[in-house]
């Protein structure tokens, strides 16, 4: 992988982490029409996803600085003080939802770690089909919830709706943002709080997996990788910040069918694709 390469899949990440259009899907497609997939050994194309994702982290810590300082404060707290939870602050509300929702995938992405980490989730057949079938969930969402709901207005059992929704983004080509948008817009959060319970609830999941698979990957990654990772997870951080401030203030006044036509084009296109390097091995 080259400088330029890196460059070009931090860009990507940070647009499409936050965006309902599948950063994996994305960055599978880049690396496999550039060649740098070693589907020998997946697990460090997995590793390398997972760690870039870390630069997108510090985007959302970044936008949502504020958040995250009162967020525990309030948690902790107004808990320590045994306040009711429906008297607490909606800081304090958030803190809870946030840990409950949060624990979903916390369980399915350990039970399901050596899967995630295969040539299945590598698959453009997979990608392409996931891309399409999360289209028509979000489609149906926008058409059937009522988006009336603001962050003070959240449940437990929303948070834990949107916590296992979060969970199909295990699949590839779902998108994290993607499904707990969904998720947050059929138990009828308004769109623009949506997208920000979905950000606030990536953070345990991107830092926990980011960790983890840098930890794993230490054993593989040379001083070349090591360049690379910075470089792409810097650009993320950066494009990732953009995204993150584009969604929310797209969706205060427009809907999500824009990237719902989107990823239906976008999954025919990795379809063909797919089907095209069939076609080329077979030869």
């Amino acid at each position: 992988m080259t400088i330029i390469e890196a460059i070009l899949l931090g860009i990507i990440q940070g647009i499409t982490e936050f965006i309902p259009i599948s950063s994996t899907a994305h960055l599978t497609l880049a690396g496999s029409l550039l060649g740098i997939i070693d589907y020998a050994h997946p697990e460090r194309w997995t590793a390398f996803i997972a760690t870039i994702q870390l630069g997108t982290l510090l985007a959302v810590f970044a936008y949502f600085r504020k958040e995250i300082i009162s967020i525990p404060k309030a948690f902790f707290t107004e808990n320590f003080k045994r306040i009711p939870f429906k008297e607490q602050s909606v800081d304090s509300r958030l803190g809870l939802l946030i840990i409950l929702g949060s624990i979903p995938i916390g369980i399915f992405g350990i039970l399901l770690k050596h899967f995630i980490e295969g040539s299945f989730t590598k698959d453009l057949n997979v990608i392409g089909i996931s891309l399409i079938g999360l289209a028509l969930l979000l489609y149906l969402a926008e058409k059937t919830a009522n988006h009336k709901k603001d962050l003070s207005q959240i449940k437990v059992i929303d948070a834990i709706i949107i916590g296992l929704s979060q969970c199909v983004a295990l699949i590839p080509g779902a998108s994290r943002s993607g499904t707990t948008l969904t998720g947050a817009l059929f138990v009828g959060i308004n769109r623009s709080d949506a997208a920000k319970f979905s950000f606030l609830l990536s953070i345990p999941a991107i830092l926990a997996s980011g960790l983890m698979s840098f930890y794993e990957s230490t054993s593989f990654i040379t001083s070349a990788d090591t360049v690379n990772l910075i470089v792409a997870s810097v650009f993320a951080a950066v494009t990732g910040y953009m995204a993150i401030s584009f969604l929310i203030t797209y969706l205060k006044t427009k809907t999500t069918m824009v990237f719902i036509i989107y990823r239906v084009c976008l999954g025919i296109i990795v379809l063909v694709v797919s089907h095209y390097f069939s076609w080329i091995k077979a030869f």
